[in-house]
């Protein structure tokens, strides 16, 4: 154990996406990746040379134990995961286009970290000395005891002052242990510092409306004055937004910090090679901006300039250097070769 910038906490999924753009009713194999919003997170900011800590549950087989390499091999502290269970959770997906929508289903019932108990994971050595925990709505939606898990965290973190950072990340297919995420989520939530949200979560968490008739920027706005209120040590809130006109899409984010709000212009996507992970590439980079204690507005041009750059490469890790992410804020999408 050390001292960590970042702890992050979630489950690592072996993720199988169809081969060749075919639906599953047509397939006959499928690529293999490794992800969870959290490692997600994790990869990108140990790319960028910040110090995490990733916590987990895995069972002790081999298709762990490549995720884990693979985690590694980026630079992610994997030291105090935990091994145990016999299932690693699993993803499977469809690709989309621009006439069908891409497809997840999940198979993560009874895997290794559905299993975490409270007591289970040493929280207050773990999280000596680091600046943020960040974890997301994901893990809280995989069953009763890790939700407990992520309060047991949340609450070590605030006796040791470490700040809390959260994403929403909501998951429909994901609440099945008999709870509705609005009788969970609020009371984990009200103790962040950083959020990164969505409006469709929003409304599912908090039941708050938004005039869909208004432009991101207004909705964000609309919704962000309401989160204040139920997060009461709430700092920082990010989103990023996605639009489609025609084969091309847009893409932008928001930020609030510290009562003022930051906006960016929308980054034109002609082509999507993967879309997973985009959203934890968008985190990682408000996270890499406020460790960094960047301006704010850099803060979210930044973010968003990740989550666009990832949305470039196949797989749920946003593999990139802050060079090139700092060179895209600066020219935007390019097919330029660089020698």
């Amino acid at each position: 154990m050390g001292s960590f910038q970042i702890i992050t906490f979630g489950e690592l999924l072996l993720r199988l996406h169809s081969a060749a753009s075919k639906r599953f009713l047509q397939t006959e194999g499928f690529e293999v990746y490794y992800g969870g919003a959290e490692a997600n997170v994790s990869v990108l900011l140990a790319n960028f040379g910040t110090a995490v800590n990733y916590i987990s549950c895995v069972p002790e087989n081999d298709l762990a134990v490549a995720g884990i390499n693979q985690l590694k091999s980026y630079g992610v502290s994997t030291g105090d995961v935990l091994h145990g269970g016999d299932k690693l959770g699993l993803y499977f997906t469809e690709p989309g286009n621009h006439i069908r929508s891409a497809r997840v289903i999940y198979d993560r019932a009874c895997s290794s970290f559905s299993f975490l108990k409270p007591g289970m994971i040493s929280w207050k050595e773990i999280l000596k000395g680091a600046s943020y925990f960040h974890w997301s709505g994901i893990s809280a939606a995989v069953s009763q005891s890790a939700a407990d898990v992520c309060a047991e965290a949340i609450a070590v973190a605030r006796e040791n002052g470490v700040a809390i950072s959260s994403d929403f990340n909501y998951r429909s297919t994901l609440w099945k242990y008999g709870k509705h995420p609005r009788e969970m989520m609020p009371g984990l939530l009200e103790h962040s510092e950083v959020a990164v949200a969505d409006l469709d979560s929003a409304n599912i968490y908090y039941g708050i409306e938004t005039d869909k008739n208004a432009s991101y920027e207004e909705r964000f706005a609309q919704c962000c004055k309401v989160l204040q209120q139920k997060l009461p040590l709430l700092q920082t809130l990010a989103m990023s937004f996605r639009k489609t006109k025609g084969i091309s899409h847009f893409y932008s984010g928001a930020l609030m910090h510290k009562g003022k709000y930051y906006f960016t212009a929308a980054h034109e996507l002609p082509f999507i090679t993967d879309q997973i992970g985009s959203g934890d590439a968008f985190t990682g980079g408000i996270l890499f901006g406020l460790i960094n204690k960047f301006e704010p507005q850099k803060v979210i041009d930044f973010a968003v300039a990740c989550g666009a750059l990832k949305q470039s490469m196949p797989g749920d890790w946003a593999i990139l250097s802050r060079q090139e992410v700092e060179q895209f804020i600066q020219t935007g999408s390019s097919g330029r070769i660089i020698r």
